[in-house]
């Protein structure tokens, strides 16, 4: 069991979960969807980007009992149809939120850094919070549904039955996958190395 680990994932989950969410929104909005905009979701209010379930209790359970982390955001809706470029104009809002995830990681990491010497306990949980930024970018990358990376198999034009029926035990699989399997595990320690690269750059 790892509470103090549960708890700060969660906290910080919630502060990275709104740049996330607000990028995908302004992404699709600026590909000619107003959609984010008419649900209010062009705003970084936190509360517009939560979802209670996926930001708050699968991630402090997922993070106290099984050594790995799932969570979300609310999703944001988009309208296929009124993206420019369709299904690559989809993509390119899919990929916003994990390109949020690796920017904040860097600016969180020039935080850890600058602070390093004058406030060690706050430099290092910037420097948690980058980690965990990064191990969302790349969470969020897998190609399941509903995660971001499943778009890309709608640009590699992978039927949309297919797609449909993945989509149907995509959260299942993931649920599973984090619980019985490394998976949660090798993200962490993928994520932990290019926070220590990008850190190392910084110096």
């Amino acid at each position: 069991m790892h509470l103090e680990a549960a708890i700060t994932n969660v906290l910080l989950l919630w502060m990275l979960t709104v740049p996330h969410e607000f990028a995908h929104a302004w992404a699709a909005t600026r590909l000619g969807d107003e959609t984010p905009r008419l649900d209010g979701r062009v705003t970084l209010y936190p509360m517009a980007h939560v979802d209670w379930l996926g930001t708050v209790i699968l991630p402090f359970l997922t993070s106290l009992f099984a050594g790995g982390f799932l969570g979300w955001g609310k999703p944001v809706r988009t309208n296929p149809a009124a993206l420019r470029g369709g299904v690559n104009g989809l993509a390119l809002v899919a990929l916003a939120g994990p390109a949020s995830n690796i920017v904040l990681a860097f600016l969180l990491l020039v935080v850890a850094r600058l602070l390093v010497t004058l406030a060690p306990p706050a430099a290092s949980f910037a420097a948690h919070g980058a980690q965990l930024s990064l191990y969302l970018a790349l969470f969020n990358l897998l190609p399941v549904p509903p995660l971001d990376g499943s778009r890309l198999l709608l640009v590699a034009r992978l039927p949309a039955v297919v797609y449909q029926e993945l989509a149907r035990f995509g959260f299942l699989l993931l649920v599973v996958a984090i619980s019985v399997s490394d998976l949660g595990q090798w993200l962490w320690v993928w994520s932990s190395r290019g926070a220590a690269l990008m850190f190392t750059l910084l110096r």
